[in-house]
């Protein structure tokens, strides 16, 4: 059982410190954030070339990161706009049913399209590899985040648009407020049982140190990932384990409301007065 906990512990920093990087760097303006995150893609893609042949415990966790690196960027590129979708725009008041839901994949097909072409890419790449523990992250990752959307979607109680940067605020407008959905007992009891499993696999019958490795930092992602689940519903809000970020948004908002009157065309800055 002691040999798992390394890479669970590994796992959780990485799941943790890794939206904190990714939050930090979206605050940049967006050529600097997309920038910055190419270069660290690019970088990913190195260590999953690398990694696809070394079947180690070493392999696991350099796979594992550089899967979440390139997740890291895709994240990026839907919060700074720059891959989001055709529709920018908030969801008409009268919109229901087949038309809501056509609107709101509107918001961000775009941003899904590249995650289906990633994991397809990485589907290729490493499907016979001797480590394909990048594949395995990335899918995890694809996985839960759709339940995520959806669950958000057909509605939950306590959704964190605390994390929506102003340009993308008319998201929320497709979220739905809801004690509970049809969904939300399959996903949990599905991320339950899947992440329970693998690390129970890991931790009693995994044959070689890599397998353990790479069994516990899938599992133990979707095991978080479930927990993000569960933030939909408990009164614990998400936006809490990165309350750093959230203050910080909400001080710069407050500061520009309060800057709001200043900006009258009596005040502005016109071409005369500069």
């Amino acid at each position: 059982m002691t040999s798992i906990w390394i890479p669970a512990l590994f796992a959780l920093f990485l799941w943790w410190f890794g939206t904190g990087i990714v939050l930090l760097i979206g605050r940049a303006p967006r050529a600097m954030a997309l920038g910055l995150g190419t270069l660290a893609l690019g970088g990913a893609l190195g260590a999953v070339a690398l990694s696809a042949t070394q079947a180690d415990f070493t392999g696991a966790c350099v796979a594992f990161t550089a899967a979440i690196m390139i997740w890291g960027w895709h994240e990026l590129s839907f919060l700074t706009g720059a891959l989001t979708g055709p529709r920018r725009a908030p969801c008409p008041p009268g919109a229901r049913g087949w038309l809501r839901f056509r609107m709101a994949a509107a918001t961000l097909i775009h941003h899904e399209i590249a995650l289906a072409a990633t994991a397809a890419g990485l589907g290729l790449w490493l499907w016979d590899a001797a480590n394909p523990v990048a594949l395995w992250t990335f899918l995890a990752l694809w996985i839960l985040r759709l339940s995520v959307k959806f669950n958000i979607y057909l509605g939950a109680p306590n959704v964190a648009v605390e994390f929506l940067p102003d340009d993308l605020r008319y998201l929320a407008s497709y979220f739905s407020r809801k004690p509970m959905n049809l969904l939300f007992p399959v996903s949990v009891t599905a991320g339950t049982v899947i992440a329970g499993g693998m690390l129970l696999h890991a931790a009693t019958v995994a044959a070689t140190p890599f397998d353990a490795t790479a069994l516990t930092l899938v599992g133990m992602l979707i095991a978080l990932g479930t927990l993000e689940h569960w933030f939909l519903v408990l009164s614990v809000s998400e936006a809490s384990l990165w309350r750093w970020y959230i203050d910080t948004r909400a001080r710069k908002r407050a500061n520009r409301a309060h800057r709001a009157p200043d900006l009258s065309p009596l005040s502005a800055p016109t071409l005369l007065r500069r």
